[in-house]
């Protein structure tokens, strides 16, 4: 078969001839029909991204996909030959301690036990058969009239969601989503939108953006250009929500000062939650004494639910979400280098996607 193989982060990106793999224990082979590719491929590839960890040797790298079961190793009950499952890159170790490690297949682990799980579970997505653990498989049901294609496009709804329902966002709740005009950010607002949120507050600094998410998203979604000033930002959050917003939801990648998540986290109401899900190159100054007073919450979030999939699939299934909002741009999986760059220019509204097929 074909794949791409990286020789260590910042190292040589090549398209070989390998074997393909065999089932194991607790394994699938799935033959892959999509990928999604993370706008950020190309700084990864380069090694530019110093908090990411990858396998030590040549590996295959990407994290998720759409495909088809080749093969089922011994100890996998449920999945059969034959079946459309979705792949999902968080694995988390299934041991019964306080702090199980973690990591996301083909991308990156964290600490000494993720390392170990990289050596047993070295390779990603990027090749036209992946093998990966049955545990991060989810069949797909009842979404017939969707492509592969477009079915790859659900990683950019998946993670966000899991920010949300860490979140406990409820139906009729305000929330509010700072990023909103950005990949991740979009698709939080139509992801709140298909749980029920009544009001969605999209907050951005380019208004022009922000316009076209309430074009693809409609009136529930009110935009809100951020100025930088902390305080008046806050009061025209807590002016368009009506005295305070329920939750708060920030899925800023980078950011190089808070001012939008404090903005947030004020315009809260009494007992609102703060949803952290993106990062940040500075501290987060914390007002402690109206934290105390208002008596919010603030969450971190990594990733998403082992069920996560499932209960996004149930929300396309019955119509609340609709995947299709968000357009897939295909590249054949041999155009990968073309597909970085094109990934890094990608609007908000579009998803590089990778066909494996073609």
């Amino acid at each position: 078969m074909k794949a791409w193989k990286l020789d260590g982060l910042g190292g040589p990106l090549t398209f070989n001839d390998v074997p393909m793999p065999s089932a194991r224990a607790g394994s699938v082979v799935v033959r892959m029909q999509a990928s999604s590719l993370m706008s950020y491929m190309q700084d990864y590839v380069e090694g530019r991204l110093p908090i990411y960890r990858a396998p030590p040797g040549p590996f295959v790298p990407g994290g998720n996909g759409i495909g088809v079961v080749h093969e089922v190793g011994d100890n996998v009950w449920h999945l059969r030959p034959g079946q459309r499952v979705a792949i999902s890159s968080h694995l988390v170790a299934q041991e019964n301690v306080r702090n199980p490690a973690q990591m996301l297949l083909g991308i990156t682990g964290q600490g000494d036990i993720a390392a170990h799980m990289q050596q047993d579970w070295p390779d990603g997505t990027l090749a036209q058969y992946a093998i990966v653990p049955a545990r991060l498989l989810t069949p797909v049901e009842g979404l017939d009239h969707l492509s592969a294609i477009q079915l790859s496009v659900t990683m950019r709804y998946v993670i966000p969601y899991g920010g949300l329902l860490r979140g406990r966002l409820s139906a009729g709740e305000t929330l509010v989503i700072s990023g909103a005009s950005g990949a991740y950010g979009s698709a939080a607002v139509m992801v709140a939108l298909a749980m029920g949120a009544r009001q969605v507050i999209a907050l951005g600094r380019d208004r022009s953006k922000l316009d076209a998410l309430v074009g693809a998203t409609g009136s529930r979604v009110t935009p809100l250009v951020m100025s930088g000033d902390v305080g008046a930002d806050a009061e025209n959050i807590r002016q368009v929500s009506g005295g305070g917003a329920d939750m708060a939801f920030d899925m800023v990648g980078g950011a190089t000062d808070p001012h939008m998540t404090l903005s947030a986290l004020r315009g809260l109401a009494n007992g609102g939650r703060l949803v952290l899900m993106g990062s940040m190159t500075v501290p987060l100054p914390i007002p402690y004494v109206e934290a105390m007073l208002n008596n919010w919450e603030i969450l971190g979030c990594f990733m998403y639910p082992s069920d996560a999939y499932r209960r996004l699939f149930d929300l396309c299934r019955g119509g609340l979400l609709d995947p299709t909002a968000i357009r897939p741009r295909p590249y054949a999986l041999a155009d990968l280098r073309n597909a970085m760059v094109e990934a890094r220019h990608a609007t908000s509204l579009e998803c590089v996607v990778m066909n494996h097929e073609e």
